[in-house]
């Protein structure tokens, strides 16, 4: 059987780099060639330990606590003094029984050289989450293929369901939200083919262009009979999604109204913590009632198309009061219509803004009115005059304190909204809930009880006060 090894390097700025891997020459040609995001920019690198296991599962274990040792303790078994490293446990209670402990190889020069195999084995098998140490070392390291890749993978973890996946991920995020908070969170709606994907393509390589890191989301709806999602989106980026300088996410909506998908806040904590300064979330095709993004980011871009829709239209409240910026697409088609649509969705907005309770106003009149401005993101026109505006509305809601309040406000009804799911799913996997849902289902479809005395008496239920139904 194939051993696995935990190994040690000394980096150039006197780090210590702790891995694992079952083929140790390959591993080291990766360090050399820069593939690993931490050691890519601390060469020369110095094996100095390596330890070998039976299986991978011990090899793992041995990793994990090696990452969280003192240097000291590191350096003693370097030394190869195991009784020290007893020693210096004592306060942290017992360790792992000692590997069998090699001395470190140097790397062969000359003479048969290995050839690398197809694959590389250095990660955990098909169906075991990357520990979550791992994929935060990842996702913060240096921008190329390799921190993609523990993006993706941290973003799938984030998403999964299993509860062992969970607690991963709660421990990820947990370290990864002190590198958050530094990217500007644009939010992009609007009708089904209205432009949204083009002109995210268009405003991201103009980004690249002004020198920022750009990270989209996009968001694809399920289907209701199938529960599938084409996730396309990067089909409509082309060029964007194969630059070196952004980062094109698609995920299912998986049943999540409000037009965003369940993790997508969390989705975005990565995307921060990975050093992109701009994150954009493009939402399903939505109509008036789904704003969730506007709930998530520091600001909410509503795209609209001329001629689609009269006065009344412009002035129905949901998503258009809480517009921040107001995108015209496609004005290169129709400028006429372009410029009425542009008239008349600043007279609404006006309108809109000088009703309601003021202590409630989504916005402050005497710093940022919300804008309208005409584009046309196949030509890659206006591009510039909307980041100028976004530019504008991020430097006064910054002055102002209003941006940093805001996102307090996300984070708790982030909190919250995950209790209601949490509590929702407590709820259906309860014993006596499950016990007595047939019989109540049952109920309902045949007449013989109403709906709302059936939801009564699963909540009765699920606080073990369960009564018998109502007929």
């Amino acid at each position: 059987m194939r051993p696995f090894y935990v190994y040690i390097l000394r980096c150039a700025d006197g780090s210590y780099y702790v891995g694992h891997t079952d083929d140790m020459v390959l591993r080291m040609q990766q360090h050399e060639n820069g593939k690993v995001g931490y050691t890519a920019l601390r060469k020369p690198l110095e094996l100095m330990w390596q330890g070998e296991f039976e299986t991978r599962e011990g090899a793992l274990a041995f990793e994990l606590q090696i990452k969280g040792w003192s240097r000291v303790k590191k350096e003693a078994l370097m030394a190869g003094d195991w009784e020290r490293v007893q020693e210096l446990a004592q306060s942290r209670g017992k360790v792992a029984s000692a590997p069998r402990l090699r001395q470190a190889q140097p790397e062969r020069v000359g003479g048969d050289e290995v050839s690398p195999p197809p694959t590389v084995h250095s990660e955990p098998v098909e169906g075991r989450a990357k520990p979550a140490h791992a994929l935060m070392e990842g996702v913060i390291g240096q921008p190329g293929p390799v921190q993609r890749r523990a993006m993706s993978k941290a973003i799938t973890l984030l998403e999964s369901t299993r509860t062992d996946h969970r607690a991963q991920a709660d421990e990820l995020l947990t370290q990864l939200l002190p590198h958050t908070g530094k990217a500007f969170r644009l939010g992009i709606s609007g009708v089904p083919g209205v432009g949204k994907s083009t002109f995210i393509e268009a405003l991201g390589l103009y980004l690249i262009g002004q020198g920022h890191r750009v990270a989209v989301l996009t968001i694809d709806p399920s289907s209701t009979v199938s529960g599938g999602s084409i996730l396309g989106d990067k089909t409509r980026m082309e060029h964007l999604s194969v630059h070196e300088k952004a980062y094109i996410r698609p995920s299912p909506s998986s049943g999540t109204l409000g037009g965003v998908a369940e993790k997508t806040r969390e989705a975005m904590l990565v995307c921060e913590a990975a050093g992109y300064d701009v994150v954009i979330v493009e939402t399903v095709g939505v109509g008036q009632s789904e704003i969730a993004v506007a709930g998530m980011t520091d600001m909410f871009v509503l795209m609209q198309l001329p001629n689609a829709g009269d006065d009344l239209q412009a002035i129905k409240k949901g998503v258009m009061e809480i517009a921040d910026l107001v995108v015209i697409n496609k004005a290169d088609i129709d400028k006429n219509a372009a410029t009425r649509a542009e008239a008349q969705i600043t007279s609404s907005l006006r309108l809109l803004s000088q009703h309601g309770n003021p202590e409630n106003a989504h916005h402050n009149e005497t710093l940022w009115h919300p804008k309208v401005v005409q584009i046309s993101a196949l030509l890659g026109q206006g591009v510039d005059s909307f980041w100028a505006a976004v530019t504008q509305f991020r430097q006064l809601q910054t002055a102002n304190g209003r941006l940093a309040t805001r996102r307090e406000k996300q984070a708790l009804a982030w909190m919250w909204e995950r209790i209601d799911a949490g509590l929702k799913l407590a709820f259906r996997q309860h014993p006596q809930v499950k016990e007595l849902l047939p019989q109540m289902q049952a109920d309902v479809a045949a007449g013989r009880i109403a709906a709302s005395t059936a939801a009564r008496n699963l909540l009765l239920a699920h606080t073990q006060q369960a009564q018998a139904a109502i007929k």
